[in-house]
């Protein structure tokens, strides 16, 4: 990035201290609201698919699901909504699009979308991010006689078995066909598992079945069953996560990455930065989780109070998407072009004075030479600062954005004092004329001396 070169500028007067809330566990998302989540991990990739509450929601306004994607549980890139309610012809509703799951299979990635009272859906695609398309044209699963038929989860047994659990209150399950898009046999109905409520994960470690849930609400825990079947019966052994009131509701995802295995869950911590209410605006955290030496689960705190270590350094020396951080509330993620051949590639908005995005475990090695972005003003630009572990620590260099035109333009700058790992801050400041909407990110990234 050399089209514009602006010289490093020595900071002249101390930062005014901007406070960091990363001494909790807090959610993984910030730029928008995420809940249900649904992690897979494929090729040293955890894509984590979720389902998404409009800023603006009271109760569930849910119409679009979401990808995130990490190598490193801490630092995610957004890949904006992958699929939406407008993917399933049969339905005319805009509202509904409720918790999903994904599985890779021979090469196709299946997608099972429940809309609340019309069903479960399934769509495929060849990428993890789309275009997802429906390929029977109807429910795959809908019980008309009732609205249970929320929350799937599907396994892939060792044997190439595939099952799909799901319901709210009850539990059911089916069989799969190797197709992905079918089953076989009747629906079953399952024994009532203890404290079970709604949103059942499926999956398997030392040659047991493990069932965990949103356990009963209000407010809801994540409980766990155990088996030796994929189909049961089922033994209650507990929570992962006990009930408290610091959240309502939950959503369990669970997988097992580097040797590490790891619960998601939901709450409302990003929705308690600014209101004290209750509304249906969720945000998804992680945890790492422990075994047991007889199999079973190590009970976890609260997720503020868990613990989500950083797996391996994150490396600045390459083209970063903008979109792609540990923390950067107040920002907001948009489709750089919806109608695009990538309309997941995001950008960066709503960047306003004051504001920072972080990553988490940067690491420079010997030495960064120079910052290159590419970003875009529509009226008066701004700055952004080069901070290493806090919003106001040792200043690595600045590069002004200014007015566009509205193209993106790539401007670079010399840096220094930029070695090792440390956590980086990009923080945004504005001018005597504009402290909002400063400017839009599309991408960045560090050369090394």
């Amino acid at each position: 990035m050399k089209r514009t070169i602006i010289p490093f500028i020595v900071l002249l007067a101390a930062l005014p201290a901007i406070s960091s809330v990363q001494d909790l566990n807090m959610p993984l998302i910030q730029t928008k609201y995420t809940a249900d989540p649904a992690p897979v991990v494929v090729n040293d990739t955890i894509y984590l698919y979720t389902t998404h509450d409009e800023d603006n929601a009271e109760g569930f306004l849910m119409r679009d699901w979401l990808l995130y994607t990490s190598t490193d549980m801490v630092n995610w890139r957004d890949c904006g909504a992958v699929a939406s309610l407008k993917d399933f012809k049969w339905y005319d509703g805009d509202n509904g699009a409720w918790a999903e799951q994904v599985v890779h299979r021979n090469g196709k990635w299946y997608m099972y979308c429940p809309i609340h009272g019309h069903g479960i859906g399934v769509l495929v695609a060849d990428s993890p991010y789309g275009p997802f398309k429906d390929p029977i044209g109807e429910p795959l699963v809908w019980q008309k006689e009732h609205w249970n038929d929320i929350d799937p989860t599907v396994w892939v047994d060792d044997d190439g078995q595939a099952y799909m659990y799901w319901g709210n209150p009850e539990i059911y399950a089916v069989r799969l066909n190797e197709d992905m898009i079918s089953y076989s046999g009747d629906i079953i109905r399952l024994p009532k598992i203890k404290d079970y409520q709604e949103g059942p994960w499926l999956y398997k470690h030392d040659g047991k079945y493990y069932l965990a849930f949103a356990s009963t609400c209000c407010p809801e825990g994540i409980g766990y069953a155990m088996s030796d079947n994929p189909l049961g019966p089922w033994e209650y052994k507990g929570h992962i996560m006990d009930h408290t009131p610091q959240t309502r509701g939950n959503h369990p995802g669970i997988i097992e990455y580097h040797g590490k295995w790891y619960c998601f869950g939901l709450n409302y911590d990003i929705f308690r930065l600014s209101e004290s209410r209750h509304a249906e605006r969720r945000s998804v955290s992680a945890a790492e989780m422990e075994y047991n030496p007889d199999g079973t689960i190590r009970e976890l705190p609260y997720f503020l109070h868990c613990t989500l270590n950083q797996v391996r350094p994150f490396n600045p020396y390459r083209t970063v998407e903008a979109e792609t951080m540990a923390w950067g509330y107040g920002l907001k993620t948009i489709p750089r072009n919806p109608w695009g051949a990538e309309p997941w590639n995001q950008i960066v908005t709503g960047i306003d004075d004051g504001e920072y995005l972080l990553l988490r475990g940067v690491d420079f090695g010997n030495g960064a030479d120079s910052f290159g972005v590419k970003a875009s003003s529509h009226l008066y630009g701004g700055t952004i600062e080069i901070h290493t572990d806090a919003p106001d620590g040792p200043l690595g260099g600045t590069i002004t954005i200014p007015n566009t035109r509205d193209e993106f333009v790539e401007f670079s700058t010399r840096v220094s004092n930029l070695k090792g790992i440390h956590d980086l801050y990009l923080v945004f400041r504005g001018n005597s004329k504009q402290k909002k909407n400063l400017f839009n990110l599309d991408s960045w990234e560090f050369t090394q001396r």
